[in-house]
């Protein structure tokens, strides 16, 4: 999925499978566009910074287009945006930074939460491509979702292809923290709701993340996600990501779009 294929200068075509709701999965096009905008820097330069908005929805049977503006190159940083489009039109923007690891201090200021071991916790899937293991944490659950996470194939130690594995999973979760709040959702969801999309339809808007630091996402990793409310149909989810050591690796903030489903 990550292996685009060249279409002239620093454009680039994909294709991803089609997923049970019938279209694209927002992780995957993030990710792509990611590697994209990746192929087009020195490799002394990660990624630190990314920022997308879904604009329409993508389809399965057609290939993908990545074209990528290089806005700046600089001697420490480096910025991207991606178009990434179909016979549609555009279906998603995304800007990239790109940093020079630099000799500098570091500090950690939160930690990970006390939760259960993904190997003694089980929970239902959708993809083939990752597994997630929902963990409960102390406190009032409302507004919060935690799982882990990680892919199910090993990757090649590349870092921006941890990074694009991290991107990939990082639109799962956002909308079980915004579910949380939602006064339509039933009491006891994500452990007790079969499936809360028959209740309310969700799409993705817009998605950040920042990268602390990178590591192996075919690794457990914990995406720890807190929503404080909903309104106009709209929800905001921020959440951390940790390594199994504890080790903080990324920000990530999304909005989702919320509408209770109607009747065929």
């Amino acid at each position: 999925m990550m292996a685009l294929e060249p279409h002239g200068p620093d454009t680039f075509v994909g294709t991803g499978p089609e997923y049970p709701w019938g279209g694209l999965y927002g992780g995957q096009i993030v990710a792509q566009a990611l590697r994209a905008a990746g192929h087009s820097v020195e490799t002394r330069f990660l990624p630190h910074s990314l920022h997308a908005y879904f604009i329409r929805a993508g389809n399965a049977t057609e290939p993908i287009r990545f074209e990528v503006d290089r806005d700046r190159d600089g001697r420490s940083f480096c910025t991207r945006r991606v178009v990434v489009r179909q016979s549609t039109g555009v279906i998603l923007n995304l800007a990239a930074s790109f940093h020079i690891v630099e000799d500098a201090p570091s500090a950690q200021a939160i930690t990970m939460p006390d939760v259960a071991a993904p190997e003694t916790l089980t929970s239902p899937g959708w993809s083939e491509l990752f597994e997630r293991r929902f963990v409960t944490t102390s406190g009032d659950p409302t507004g919060r979702a935690t799982a882990w996470l990680r892919l199910h194939d090993e990757i090649a130690d590349d870092p921006i292809l941890h990074a694009c594995g991290l991107a990939y999973v990082s639109d799962d979760l956002p909308t079980d923290a915004v579910f949380t709040v939602h006064p339509d959702m039933p009491t006891g969801f994500p452990h007790e709701v079969a499936n809360p999309h028959e209740i309310l339809t969700s799409a993705s808007l817009d998605h950040s993340i920042w990268f602390h630091g990178l590591a192996d996402p075919s690794e457990w990793q914990l995406h720890d996600f807190t929503s404080h409310g909903v309104g106009g149909s709209r929800g905001l989810a921020s959440g951390q990501v940790y390594t199994r050591s504890g080790r903080h690796i990324a920000t990530i903030s999304q909005e989702v779009l919320l509408r209770k489903r109607r009747s065929p």
